[in-house]
């Protein structure tokens, strides 16, 4: 329950009212007796049942208050993280703007009447902290100018694949196809532009979308889109700071969760022609 901010007698009608005491007014002087033992702290506490006065002036004076938990998981857009905060229970105040891809996805430990913004702090401080932190123990030689570049290509990991063990794959690939100068041609840019930025559709991927000219088509656009698409957790961030070694230029879905790796684009191909049988519906591979 949540006590408030009062006297010890608001404090005492409040316990008796959520049936922690029954007695306010033993309750008040058991208070008023043992006051040199601290003050009644406000908060939220869980109190066992039919605890003693004793037990719930101790919860009070010494206990911790209950801790809450947030979840912000990996691939998350701005908005989906915004409707995440909006919805967190005990939470107090209006979530500040988010700014794409600038909140590390993790559980968050909160107390009851914590602010939104406080959170949004938080989150923002250990995403720069840990992106400082993998940037300067990136493998040297890649094509990446900045963290900030680091975090956009994270991101575009972070929604290609949710397998952990791909990853350092995938972002191998890319940044092949950006040592070469071709386009990234990544499906999750081309949604995260058709979907105004939600970063989900009711529907596949549209010839027209992928035709579309838009900053964060790469399939039209060269180079990396001009901000991230989703916040990437650790595995993602990594995975582009230590890439997998290999020269494979092509990934398409291989119909059971992975992906088929390819270095020409006649492997690719094949392994296109080959997800397309398992599924005839299915929009073109990424990258194509």
């Amino acid at each position: 329950m949540v006590v408030p901010r009062g006297s010890g007698a608001g404090i005492a009608d409040v316990l008796a009212s959520d049936g922690v005491i029954r007695q306010p007014r033993v309750f008040r002087a058991a208070a008023l007796v043992t006051r040199e033992e601290g003050p009644l702290r406000a908060g939220e506490f869980a109190f066992p049942a039919h605890a003693s006065i004793r037990q719930v002036l101790a919860i009070l004076r010494f206990g911790r208050p209950v801790e809450h938990h947030l979840t912000i998981a990996e691939g998350l857009t701005a908005p989906q993280i915004q409707a995440v905060l909006a919805r967190a229970d005990g939470m107090s105040g209006e979530v500040p703007p988010l700014a794409e891809g600038t909140l590390l996805p993790q559980t968050y430990d909160y107390e009851h009447g914590a602010e939104r913004a406080e959170i949004v702090d938080r989150a923002t401080a250990a995403m720069d902290r840990e992106l400082a932190a993998a940037w300067a123990d990136r493998v040297p030689g890649l094509p990446l100018a900045s963290p900030r570049e680091a975090l956009i290509l994270a991101s575009i990991v972070e929604r290609e694949t949710a397998r952990p063990e791909e990853r350092p794959h995938v972002a191998s690939v890319y940044l092949n196809r950006l040592r070469l100068g071709m386009r990234l041609q990544a499906d999750p840019t081309v949604v995260y532009a058709a979907s105004g930025g939600a970063g989900v559709l009711d529907h596949r991927l549209t010839r027209s979308e992928l035709e579309r000219d838009n900053p964060f088509n790469t399939y039209r656009s060269a180079g990396l889109p001009p901000a991230p698409i989703c916040s990437p957790g650790l595995d993602s961030l990594r995975a582009v700071l230590h890439p997998a070694a290999s020269e494979d230029l092509y990934f398409v879905a291989d119909g059971s969760g992975g992906h088929v790796f390819s270095r020409s684009y006649e492997a690719h191909d094949s392994a296109v022609a080959r997800w397309r049988a398992l599924v005839p519906s299915a929009p073109h591979g990424s990258p194509d």
